[in-house]
């Protein structure tokens, strides 16, 4: 062993070993690595995880600290705040390095900045990576150099640039240090319910990096060829589910991208198609990078007037799938069950809270944000603001998801429908709540006034 002192590897969203950048590079600085998670949701602000994604870190967390006892290593788990425990579990090591991959959001980014600031002051080296998307977000701008508002000018650049490289592989064991630091044990995080509504997740999830890697594996030789259709249909088993993984870490983008690639030459419209979507993250995460107040408002201005209408019980009946609408309910009841919903279907109950029912986007950001086991800050903020009109690359204000034609064209069988709706088509089934057309009416009139507002102002 190197006489070089210690590294800590600070884990956070990338709960893996492979194509990892900051334990690779402490791999290549030499001398032993401390591995480390700490728990500290405060540092978060107002978006630390919610109740689904802390039941999939739990598990997560898990599978990381089996992955590094087979290389002879250890995860230590320390409460926050970080800038104490890092600075603890120095003290304990001997470590005078700290590496760590880079985060989009607004809270994590300040507090990162202060940590690198006030660890650099105290004489320890510190680098961060980007191990979470193709690309670092002030990598790609515009002629202008201005970051990107409009996708498909995105996805052009993103396709001219240089993907990052592959991470070198993680020896098969891992230098340890003279002595193991004291270690929280992960029942003290309280992440896993108290109260266990969980059966569902675990019956539908594999998390950790081995499940991840499994999950691609299958999608690829399975879902794949379908995907440019298949990924429309909630009745089908079509798309890759890696959502999660993705936001843990417990795969990297760059993974998925190069295994998808693989099957270019036999499948290239299915390719594209997949990879726009891998994109599509990666704009996410550029865009709250960017635009750090689209957490929590519009990003276009005149949407900050909006005349929504808060109706507790109707916001109470889409949370709990009985709006009257079977694929928006059927939508629902997945999400409260399995922690995840067809895209598809996100689309339409997004729309019908926002456009039906005049309910703000920002309350349902905040339920996905609670019940998703892939709650992600940026694909939360773009998706509802995408739906509500009043973000970047946004739909038509005039276009309004009928719930009814949706479910004759993407679940012509009502197999999804019936198969989280089991009073479907028996008087136990809510009556609608709204009438399409008149919530259409409504909603066309509210974004009409919007929009007419915006432009005289601009007069």
């Amino acid at each position: 062993m190197s006489g070089q002192a210690a590294t800590i590897v600070w884990f956070r969203n990338d709960l893996r070993l492979t194509d990892n950048p900051a334990l690779a590079a402490a791999v290549a600085r030499g001398g032993p690595i401390v591995p480390v998670f700490i728990w500290c949701p405060e540092e978060e602000g107002r978006w630390a995880p919610g109740a689904a994604s802390r039941w999939w870190l739990h598990q997560s967390l898990i599978q990381l600290a089996a992955a590094l006892d087979e290389r002879g290593s250890r995860l230590a788990l320390r409460h926050g705040p970080t800038h104490a425990a890092l600075a603890a579990l120095a003290q304990d090591t001997g470590a005078t390095a700290v590496y760590w991959n880079l985060r989009s959001e607004p809270a994590v980014i300040a507090r990162d900045n202060d940590l690198k600031k006030r660890l650099t002051e105290s004489g320890f080296t510190v680098q961060s990576f980007n191990g979470n998307l193709l690309f670092e977000p002030r990598e790609i701008r515009n002629s202008s150099g201005q970051p990107f508002r409009v996708f498909t000018a995105f996805w052009r650049a993103c396709l001219q640039q240089r993907h990052a490289e592959v991470s070198k592989e993680v020896p098969r064991r891992l230098p340890e240090p003279d002595r193991w630091p004291h270690s929280a044990r992960l029942v003290e995080f309280g992440l896993e319910p108290k109260i266990d509504w969980a059966g569902g997740l675990r019956e539908t999830w594999t998390p950790g990096e081995k499940g991840a890697t499994e999950r691609l594996r299958r999608f690829g030789a399975s879902a794949l060829a379908d995907y440019p259709t298949g990924r429309d249909r909630p009745d089908h088993d079509g798309t890759s589910r890696l959502s999660p993984h993705l936001h843990f870490g417990e795969i990297s983008p760059g993974q998925v991208w190069r295994a998808i690639l693989a099957h270019k030459s036999e499948q290239p419209k299915a390719c594209e198609a997949y990879l726009r979507q891998l994109v599509w993250r990666e704009f996410a995460h550029h865009l709250l990078y960017h635009f750090p107040q689209t957490a929590e408002q519009p990003l276009r201005p005149e949407f900050a007037e909006f005349p929504w209408r808060m109706r507790r019980k109707w916001l109470e009946a889409w949370q709990r799938g009985r709006t009257g609408y079977p694929l928006v309910d059927a939508g629902m009841r997945q999400l409260w069950h399995t922690g995840w919903m067809h895209n598809r279907v996100r689309l339409v109950v997004a729309s019908f809270l926002v456009k039906h029912l005049l309910i703000s986007w920002q309350e349902g950001a905040r339920w996905f944000w609670d019940t998703l086991v892939d709650a992600d800050l940026a694909n939360n903020t773009l998706g509802w603001q995408w739906v509500a009109g009043c973000g970047a690359d946004a739909a038509p204000y005039f276009r309004v998801f009928n719930p009814s034609l949706q479910a004759r064209k993407f679940d012509p069988d009502e197999a999804y429908v019936k198969r989280w709706i089991p009073e479907y088509g028996t008087g136990a089934y809510p009556q609608p709540l709204v009438e399409h057309a008149e919530a259409r009416a409504r909603a066309l009139d509210a974004f009409q006034k919007v929009g007419s507002r915006a432009m005289a102002r601009a007069e």
